[in-house]
């Protein structure tokens, strides 16, 4: 199927002007201006672009496919994720991971979930491990899980200056992000990682003292959470001056901030402001993740739940509320991740990377999605769905 989307202003995700996107199969075959399409030509899908803008399918590199939580009890698991709620927010590309819960949620069923929304139509990536260290894996090891299991780009979410967290030493964390690094560099992979950040007085200590310490490069690590609060934040803003990766999440109520929690978009701006580069920074949903509430004795007293969706709405924030520039907002949740995790054929348009494709209006609403070639949303509708949410769901 040859797929040709007109006229639309094509942000890549820099600004290259009003172009025609060609889609061949699964892949982009190129930008041109002005096709003209030969009569007889065969079959071929025509998508007016006309006014609206045409940019790279987002990438979400925190997302918990199979569910997690469960910090209230067995009855506050949030369930798994489904098709539909990830490409409605304009999400091609998904990283899943495990939190809290090892053990009613394990390596295996994430690695099986990751598949199943392979099929189904995105593409798809996972981290080993989960909060604790040492690490769970499949293969026995974070190295060889990096190395032989085609999905596993990285380690994550591995839980620090949390109460939550396994409490591991400095120590037992370096030889994590080694193991990580080595199984990187041998599968030409990213090796990264995913370090979720609580809010104790920790913060991101480990990670100063190993970028310090250690011939760990600081791109092997991406701290996420850093908004979480105005303390993390701030130790965010002084990793970031070092070189540093900020994963901003975007699963928050913005009606219901907490205290002095950083909304993901203005924090965006923020750093742009104070002078970050913009392509150290990042967004992440925390999709179908749990959002426990504890009081000041950390004691559980509510729980929401993490929306993939939200990454597309803080993208949109950024720009029509906080007036981070249209190119800026799209390398948080495009190429900026794309290049952080190494994904070579993602995160861009251009001619031989993979046909993940946003059309938006002149609002930023989502019109169209196209993943790897197939058309998943249109005029607006979820035209796609997961097995469980068609016919054998009803």
């Amino acid at each position: 199927m040859i797929t040709i989307i007109k006229n639309g202003e094509v942000y890549a995700p820099g600004y290259l002007g009003k172009k025609d996107v060609i889609l061949a199969g699964t892949r982009i075959e190129g930008i041109y201006d002005n096709v003209d399409i030969p009569q007889n030509f065969g079959e071929v899908n025509v998508i007016d672009a006309e006014g609206k803008y045409v940019v790279p399918g987002f990438i979400d590199c925190h997302v918990h496919l199979n569910g997690g939580g469960g910090e209230g009890g067995f009855h506050t698991r949030t369930p798994e994720i489904q098709l539909s709620d990830i490409v409605a927010g304009g999400i091609t590309t998904v990283v899943g991971c495990l939190g809290t819960d090892s053990v009613c949620r394990n390596m295996e069923g994430l690695l099986a979930k990751a598949r199943a929304l392979e099929i189904e139509g995105i593409s798809t990536y996972i981290y080993t491990g989960s909060y604790e260290i040492p690490v769970k894996t499949i293969t026995g090891s974070p190295r060889s899980d990096i190395i032989l299991i085609d999905k596993v780009i990285g380690v994550g979410e591995v839980a620090l200056s949390d109460h939550r967290s396994s409490q591991p030493t400095y120590e037992e964390f370096i030889k994590v992000a080694a193991e990580a690094r080595v199984g990187g560099l041998i599968a030409g992979k990213c090796g990264i990682v995913h370090v979720h950040l609580g809010d104790g007085p920790q913060k991101l200590d480990y990670l100063v003292r190993l970028v310090r310490e250690t011939e760990i490069p600081i791109e092997q690590l991406m701290p996420t959470h850093i908004n979480r609060s105005r303390r993390v934040f701030e130790a965010g803003y002084e990793y970031a001056r070092m070189g540093g990766i900020i994963d901003l999440t975007t699963s928050s109520d913005p009606d219901f901030l907490e205290e002095d929690e950083v909304k993901a978009s203005t924090g965006l701006k923020i750093m742009l402001d104070r002078g970050i580069p913009v392509e150290q920074l990042q967004f992440s949903s925390d999709g179908q993740g749990s959002l426990p509430i504890f009081d000041k004795d950390r004691k559980f007293v509510g729980l929401g739940i993490g929306s993939t969706k939200s990454l597309y709405r803080e993208f949109k924030d950024a720009v029509l509320k906080d007036g981070v520039k249209l190119e800026d907002a799209l390398r948080a949740v495009t190429s900026n991740v794309a290049d952080h995790l190494v994904l070579r054929y993602k995160g861009k348009l251009e001619g031989g990377r993979d046909g993940d494709i946003v059309v938006l209006n002149k609002n930023l609403d989502i019109v169209d999605v196209i993943a790897k070639g197939r058309t998943m949303v249109q005029k607006g509708e979820v035209v796609v769905k997961g097995i469980f949410e068609g016919s054998l769901g009803k």
